[in-house]
């Protein structure tokens, strides 16, 4: 299978589109008609990870923190990043990268970190803003459940956990083909009536090329009728971060603990203590400072991430208690994350998870 096939079939789990703009998601090196003969998954494409997918014969390394982020001027093997980057492009291994495309995904990063600490009623901290559009199309009545289905295929129609969401209403549409048409029916120079339907359906933005494109070709007419609007409804269900909620009420401090035990962790830095019981968590893997308000917002009553500054334990103003567990300790299941999602998706070639250690950080007890 070539290289641009097997993106194409990431894709259409992670869309690397819901990725925020500043992010350097997708293929960062490797030739796209290349054939693959393995996959690697790990956190960081570092010069070892590299070196193990040489010796696994593993030619596709798919990492979540893309090791090409920005100022990369010259390769020369004068850093890390640029010994990396050569290495891999000297033994003909792609790099793709997935990062933001799998923060913002509903079932990636917070997601995972929910699932580990058990929480229930998961929803999205900070959904996407704009993220939403409607199209509207107009098609013979008889070629309305072709032209449906083409969409439902390229993603349109889903709303949250439903999908082929759409409405139709029937009516009568009227065109005349003018000189240098081949009209689908009638005659040039004289006004058609056609019995047509009014199909709407919403999907999310980056998914719009696709969605129009399939339109297009299950729909019969020369010129398709159609339009795109963009909407103002947050996306609930795509964004950074997540809450949800705990079986069971816990002590701040018998939650700290519960948090260690899960996340194998050997300390954890934590606001004061504001001596309420724990219930609604919220989480922002990485670098996550800018959800403490809207944890706040939700009422969590605790929040974890990694990053944070001095300042940002004064944000939250002792409603609720904020966590640092670490950035790559709050991320540390993406890696197995993204294997299981590649072995369902692929089973014609190997798939391996990284056994390389990649996270720089170290503590003395």
């Amino acid at each position: 299978m070539k290289l641009r096939t097997v993106i194409s079939k990431i894709e259409e789990e992670i869309s690397i589109r819901q990725a925020e703009d500043f992010d350097n998601v997708g293929l960062l090196c490797g030739v796209p008609d290349r054939e693959v003969s393995g996959i690697l998954v790990c956190h960081d494409a570092l010069e070892n990870v590299v070196e193990e997918a040489i010796e696994k014969n593993l030619n596709l390394i798919v990492c979540f923190h893309p090791i090409i982020f920005s100022g990369l001027k010259s390769l020369t093997g004068k850093n890390y990043v640029e010994r990396a980057v050569l290495k891999a492009i000297e033994n003909k291994i792609a790099i793709y990268a997935i990062h933001t495309a799998f923060d913002n995904d509903f079932f990636g990063v917070n997601h995972g970190i929910c699932s580990q600490l058990g929480l229930k009623n998961m929803k999205i901290l900070q959904p996407k803003e704009n993220n939403l559009k409607q199209l509207t199309v107009f098609v013979p009545k008889d070629y309305s459940e072709k032209v449906k289905e083409a969409m439902f295929s390229a993603g349109a129609g889903s709303i949250g956990f439903y999908d082929e969401c759409s409405f139709t209403v029937n009516g009568n549409g009227t065109f005349r083909p003018t000189e240098g048409s081949n009209p689908f029916s009638g005659q040039q120079n004289v006004r058609e009536n056609a019995d047509e339907d009014m199909i709407s359906v919403i999907f999310e933005t980056p998914k719009e090329g696709q969605i129009i494109g399939v339109m297009k070709s299950a729909h019969p007419y020369e010129e398709v009728a159609y339009q795109v609007y963009s909407l103002d409804n947050k996306n609930h269900h795509a964004g950074l971060g997540m809450y949800g909620e705990l079986e069971e009420e816990m002590e701040e401090q018998d939650f700290l603990k519960f948090v260690k035990e899960k996340f194998g962790l050997e300390v954890i830095k934590h606001s004061a203590f504001n001596n309420k019981k724990i219930k609604r968590v919220g989480v922002l893997g990485g670098s996550g400072a800018s959800g403490i308000r809207s944890a706040v917002a939700k009422k969590c009553d605790v929040y974890l991430t990694g990053d944070l500054k001095y300042h940002d334990y004064f944000l939250a103003e002792s409603k609720m208690l904020i966590c640092d567990i670490g950035h790559y300790e709050s991320e540390q299941f993406v890696s197995q994350q993204l294997f299981e999602i590649l072995s369902q998706k692929f089973s014609t070639f190997a798939i391996s998870k990284s056994i390389e250690k990649t996270n720089p950080v170290n503590y003395f007890i």
